[in-house]
């Protein structure tokens, strides 16, 4: 069965053509930035296009992600009942509870993240319907050893999200790891997104760069984003 991907939200209005369905895409991040209100624009307007969304929460809970997806005018109660939706919990987990969400993982230890990873995602289907957005990996290098878990995100997790050929936004926070996790995630991501506060300029500015893409052409350059009063992350013309 063939589908037709929906255009991602900001991103592909800055490349010069769609990007493949099954492209690994690397968000870096600062703390200040707009990322998390980017994250819920970009997974409503896939959802608002007909398109399925997986959205991985690990910095906030599932009810403030739904909040945020209804602000922006999504009816997240239908998406999910159509499983065009699917919140996975890991913030729960970080609390050290047991998440009450149909889609959950219990524990943010290496090794049964890696296990579960290895029984179930790894099997499943290719899926280049559904947008995978997991809105800040950091979460679980704050409950692991970088090296053990850099290896589960490079023999697992990333490469489940490519043998299902979904498209995957994966979003690290800037200067809180070693430069050697950076430089192992960027070499195995299609692409590289920044979003950043710029607080040299009066006000300061948000802004979005596509650093690198190695399978569609790109704008470069630093763009100016703007919030709306529903906290959509828009270009600014």
């Amino acid at each position: 069965m063939w589908y037709t991907v929906p255009k991602i939200p900001l991103i592909e209005e800055l490349t010069t053509g769609p990007v493949p369905a099954g492209s690994m895409l690397l968000v870096e991040f600062t703390a200040a930035s707009q990322w998390y209100n980017a994250a819920l624009t970009i997974a409503a307007g896939f959802l608002k296009q007909g398109g399925k969304v997986s959205y991985n929460a690990l910095a906030q809970s599932p009810d403030d992600v739904r909040a945020g997806l209804t602000r922006l005018g999504l009816n997240c109660e239908e998406c999910e009942k159509e499983d065009r939706l699917r919140i996975w919990d890991f913030y729960t987990a970080t609390l050290g509870k047991k998440s009450n969400e149909k889609y959950a993982y219990d524990s943010m230890k290496v090794m049964d993240l890696s296990l579960r990873t290895a029984k179930e995602d790894m099997l499943e289907a290719p899926q280049p319907e559904w947008l995978r957005v997991v809105e800040n990996t950091s979460a679980w290098y704050r409950f692991n050893d970088e090296k053990a878990m850099l290896e589960v995100e490079l023999t697992r997790f990333i490469p489940s999200f490519k043998l299902r050929k979904s498209t995957a936004i994966r979003a690290i926070m800037k200067d809180v790891h070693s430069v050697w996790v950076y430089q192992q995630l960027e070499g195995a991501h299609d692409g590289i997104i920044d979003f950043k506060l710029d607080e040299t300029s009066d006000p300061a500015q948000n802004l979005i760069r596509i650093r690198s893409l190695r399978n569609v052409g790109s704008d470069g350059r630093w763009h100016k984003v703007k919030i709306a009063e529903n906290l959509e992350v828009t270009l600014e013309k």
